[in-house]
């Protein structure tokens, strides 16, 4: 059977998709700026809400800085933990382990959104679907970053973190004030191979009406 363009370009976006993997280990190779150009690229052709493009993105290249963000994370990581009772070794653990994983890789990519451009309600719900309608825009804008660094053969790994202290992260890396942190994207070649998640069945998670 000869595949069409449109066959052929659907089985690789399958491939890419059930291929890509969270990578917490990076080699030392550096990420060429045309490449995380073309990554950004790729992010903001993503639909959003009203197509206002609330993202925003914060390209951190310099160990100094990832760094500081590691450390101002990892102080208030180890507050969390300290504050819920948790043993103090297990907190170190974790505090190292966040700050190794900030640091470890070649690049790291803020996501954030801004509200700036967003509808305005006076009540509560739907101010909170506006809101809820920028965050759903903005993590299609970084699915479509780790896609697209896994079709340039670079690892990368969403991290949730920054939601959990996002006054702390805009501190450290003085943010405009309209810009919320959602998550960190590191990047760079994988130091090793990630490991496969399996995935619930469809008949687990879909249902027909």
């Amino acid at each position: 059977m000869t595949m069409t363009r449109e066959t052929l370009e659907a089985s690789a976006l399958r491939s890419a998709m059930a291929a890509r993997r969270s990578i917490r280990s990076y080699a030392s190779e550096a990420v060429p700026a045309q490449v995380v150009d073309r990554l950004l690229q790729a992010a903001i052709l993503a639909p959003s809400a009203h197509n206002r493009q609330p993202w925003r993105f914060v390209v951190l290249r310099a160990p100094e800085t990832r760094a500081k963000l590691a450390r101002a994370m990892g102080e208030r990581l180890a507050a969390h933990r300290m504050r819920d009772g948790d043993a103090a070794d297990a907190i170190a653990r974790d505090v190292a382990r966040s700050f190794a994983r900030i640091t470890g890789a070649p690049i790291a990519i803020l996501v954030c959104l801004s509200l700036a451009e967003m509808d305005v309600y006076p009540d509560a719900p739907r101010a909170r679907a506006e809101f809820l309608m920028a965050v759903q825009s903005t993590a299609m804008a970084a699915q479509n970053l780790l896609l697209a660094a896994h079709a340039e053969g670079f690892a990368a790994c969403w991290m949730c973190a920054p939601l959990f202290c996002g006054d702390v992260v805009a501190a450290a890396l003085t943010l405009p004030e309209a810009w919320q942190p959602q998550g960190l994207i590191t990047l760079g070649r994988a130091a090793a191979a990630g490991k496969e998640r399996g995935r619930k069945p469809l008949g687990e998670v879909v249902i027909e009406r």
